[in-house]
């Protein structure tokens, strides 16, 4: 630890097992401790102010001071802290929103099933995983319990969630994944396109590779296919024009359950309410977390479609019981705050927001698209990544060890920006929702001071 660093953090350190980190590294490299929020921007332990490039981790929608959220709060801590939801037992709170969630599902299917509540996007997609399950046994096709899921695919940390995810330093040394779940393709045409390919040759590709999976598995043994509309933490992959199209035929034709995991994307992030809308997904299972409350409250929710909800609820009268569930699912405060936040969003035109900012922060991305050390630059609405490359021209990625886009994040956090560096050397942006055009720019001349720190960086080696 260096000697400059805080009794703070020193006591985090020393007591403090943190999640997604190099425990070793953080040991000997003081953590940023921050304080305070204001607006799109966070506040360290001596006052320097930081442009939250990513919202936190993807989630903090209305900024960092909203106040009428911990107004929210504080209601319904003095009405009704808490209560549950088991045993035929229910509050005020959960069905309103529960009512609300329903009548803003982006398919007829969703708006007549249910949501099933729970704390994070990795317990959402771990009861999708469940729920998959019982509703094949429920319907009599007991075989149908294999799980396609992709490359380079987030879909959280829970046993079956990380397993689900495509991410190998999620798997190394947990034992994962769990038997049943298949891996396809990647849509990252930058990446994986073979050399002169079109990206209608790469989609058509990708649609064979993942149908000869399935009918080499057998079809009757495959319960669902899980994918986000846009892949968050495996870089930001926008997927090419028509990969979804032919995706969700395959599905169709051999009865699989398609899961949409909008834990990043539900809630506006791609200037439509849910990224089932802004690619015409039909999901028969939707995953929510993050901005439902703009994170100010852990919630999470998973949308379960009419037929699925029908088939599990005969099956729970045949047990006695459904066996699922969390002693805070639903919990009044985590209710009472995603109210709040829906109402902001409507109040305020988040969605129409987003959509007249979309173009100040896209255009400017793409700016940086001649720049030596760019190889790729890909985003839609208010989510985009810039992925660095040794040869841009040649799709060369750097060597992991060098930590290119570690040490670039770094240098933005220097120059008062927090960002994100994922796989590939890719640096992705997700501000809050309610950026402004003049902080889109300040926020990307920062960056742009971050990479030309890394250039010099590199040339210097």
């Amino acid at each position: 630890m260096t000697q400059s660093a805080s009794s703070v953090a020193r006591k985090d350190v020393a007591h403090h097992f943190h999640p997604y980190t190099n425990l070793r590294a953080i040991e000997s490299e003081a953590p940023l401790i921050i304080v305070a929020g204001d607006g799109v921007e966070v506040i360290d332990e001596t006052g320097k102010r930081y442009i939250e490039g990513m919202a936190g981790l993807w989630c903090a929608s209305l900024g960092f001071s909203e106040r009428r959220l911990a107004e929210a709060a504080h209601r319904q801590m003095l009405t009704l802290p808490y209560y549950h939801s088991f045993s035929g037992k229910a509050h005020n709170v959960v069905a309103e929103l529960s009512e609300r969630l329903t009548a803003l599902a982006p398919t007829a299917a969703l708006r007549e099933g249910r949501v099933l509540f729970a704390n994070s996007g990795s317990e959402a997609n771990d009861a999708a995983v469940k729920l998959v399950r019982y509703y094949h046994n429920a319907i009599g096709k007991p075989r149908k319990k294999k799980i396609i899921a992709r490359m380079r695919g987030y879909h959280g940390v829970t046993l079956a969630s990380a397993s689900l995810s495509g991410i190998p330093s999620m798997h190394e040394r947990f034992d994962l994944p769990m038997e049943g779940v298949l891996r396809t393709a990647c849509p990252h045409h930058y990446g994986y396109a073979h050399d002169g390919e079109s990206e209608a040759a790469f989609v058509d590709r990708l649609a064979s590779e993942l149908e000869a999976l399935i009918l080499a598995e057998d079809p009757d043994t495959i319960g669902a296919f899980i994918a986000e509309p846009i892949q968050g933490a495996g870089g930001v992959i926008v997927p090419p024009p028509g990969y979804f199209e032919k995706v969700q035929a395959i599905l169709r034709r051999h009865d699989i359950l398609f899961i949409a995991d909008e834990v990043i994307t539900g809630f506006g992030r791609t200037g439509r309410r849910f990224g089932s809308e802004t690619f015409a997904l039909q999901p028969d299972l939707l995953t929510t977390a993050k901005m439902v409350t703009s994170a100010y409250v852990p919630l999470s929710a998973l949308y379960v479609s009419a037929p699925i909800y029908q088939a599990c609820a005969d099956a729970s009268a045949a047990v006695g019981v459904f066996g699922h569930g969390y002693t805070y699912s639903g919990h009044p405060l985590a209710c009472a705050v995603a109210l709040e936040t829906l109402a902001i969003y409507d109040e305020r035109r988040v969605l129409e927001h987003v959509q007249a900012m979309t173009p100040a922060l896209q255009q400017g991305l793409r700016a940086f698209a001649g720049h030596p050390l760019v190889g790729d630059v890909r985003g839609i609405g208010l989510i985009g990544a810039i992925e660095l490359a040794a040869e841009p021209a040649r799709r060369r990625a750097f060597d992991a060890k060098l930590g290119v886009g570690a040490h670039l994040v770094r240098r933005a956090q220097a120059h008062g920006l927090i960002l994100r560096a994922m796989a590939g050397d890719s640096i992705a942006f997700s501000p809050p929702l309610i950026i402004s055009e003049a902080q889109i720019a300040e926020m990307l001349r920062r960056f742009g001071r971050a990479l030309d720190d890394t250039a010099a960086w590199l040339t210097g080696r």
